[in-house]
This record gives structure tokens, sequence and C-alpha cells, in this order.
């Protein structure tokens, strides 16, 4: 055996070794890097997720909140109506009241009416009598 035999064969198999640690250590150096991108990629989708889960309860308390509100809306309309229902019918208490009495100051001012034209008919017919007497004189 030549000795430049043997250390060809330690000096492969110390390379054939050195290349398979290197092939080792690039397999566990992708697999830790293919290991922390699956990490992130669920932190990632968990972030989404809690994302999402806020939003949908946000718009359950939007919806919430529009339909108390519409119900408060339709309180204080029905409110509203009450009240204007309520002034309606103390105003039309108020204007039959004030048509009644205007009834009774047009019916005095017809009859007055009527007695003035009964007192200038006689005024008139004095008149004439008074006319035709002092003509005869």
């Amino acid at each position: 055996m030549d000795p430049d035999e043997g250390l060809g064969t330690d000096h492969d198999s110390t390379s054939k070794r050195s290349s398979s640690m290197t092939m080792s250590t690039d397999e566990s150096q992708e697999h830790q890097i293919s290991s922390r991108i699956d990490d992130i990629g669920k932190k990632v989708q968990d972030l989404v997720g809690k994302i999402n889960d806020s939003r949908t309860m946000n718009q359950n308390i939007m919806d919430n909140f529009q339909d108390k509100l519409v119900e408060k809306v339709g309180e204080i309309c029905g409110q509203m109506k009450e009240h204007m229902y309520t002034v309606y019918e103390e105003n039309s208490h108020a204007m039959q009241a004030t048509l009644q009495e205007l009834t009774l100051v047009l019916e005095s001012c017809s009859r007055l009416n009527t007695e003035l034209h009964t007192v200038s008919q006689a005024l008139a017919g004095l008149n004439r009598g008074l006319t035709l007497h002092r003509s005869t004189e």
C-alpha cells in the first residue's frame, strides 16, 4: 500500500464527511428557516383572525347601537305626536269658544242692523210726513 493512497482515501473520507456535515448543516438551517416561516405564517393567521373577530364584534356593537337608536327615535316621535295632538285639541277648544263668541257677536250685529234698518225706515217716513206737512203749510 502506498502511503499517498492512504492519505488520498483519508482525504476523500474527510472531504465526504465535511460535505456531509455541510449538507446536514444546510438542511438544518433550511429546516429552521422553514419552521420560522411557518411560525410567522401562523402568527399572521392568528392576527388576521383576531382582526376579523374584532370587526365582527364592532359590527355587532354598531347593529345594537342602531337598533337602540331607532327604538329611541320611535319613542321620541311617539311622544312628539302625543304632544302635538294635545296641542291640537287645546287649540280646537279655544277656536270653538272663539267661534261661538263670534257667532253671538254676528247675531247681535244682525239684530242691530235690523233695528237700525227699522229705525231708518221710521225716520224716513217721519221725514216724508214732515216734508208733506211743511209743503201744505
